[in-house]
């Protein structure tokens, strides 16, 4: 009789157990999907009788929105921009806001974008003024005095 390894189950063929088992991982991440689902949903629950989770909203009120310390940059529907009642080209709007952050750095760039403007164009306006120092940036909109 040949001697056999120490995995010799009597049947006369020895070997090395390579099988690997995941089934106790598949348990494992099941229920860890299922404790997240359930959280999940009593979160959820839980901030239903206030419309969802809590967010903290910015508040806005009514202001004056033509300022000494604000520079409103209207686009047109063709694209051009007017800052104080003449078009400018982009090198000439850059140099605008640079001064107008050169004279306060908390100056407001008050966008007039017409409605049909491409939204790329209005993102643009914004990016050179954030990029001459410009962090207060708003979009002008038009109420009906509907709620």
């Amino acid at each position: 009789m040949a001697a056999s390894g120490p995995s010799d189950d009597g049947d006369g063929e020895g070997g090395l157990f390579a099988d690997i088992n995941i089934t106790p991982l598949t348990d494992i991440f099941l229920v860890l999907l299922i404790i997240f689902m359930v959280t999940t949903t009593a979160i959820a629950e839980q901030a239903a009788d206030k419309g969802g989770f809590k967010v903290s909203l910015p508040k806005a009120g009514k202001g004056d929105a033509t300022a000494a310390h604000d520079l409103a940059v209207a686009i047109l529907a063709d694209g051009r921009v007017v800052v104080g009642g003449k078009v400018v080209e982009e090198a000439e709007l850059r140099g605008l806001l640079e001064k107008a952050h050169d004279q306060n750095a908390d100056t407001l760039v008050l966008v007039q974008a017409d409605a049909g403007v491409i939204h790329g164009r209005v993102v643009a306006v914004m990016d050179l003024a954030r990029r001459a120092g410009l962090s207060r940036l708003a979009i002008a909109t038009h109420t009906d005095g509907k709620p």
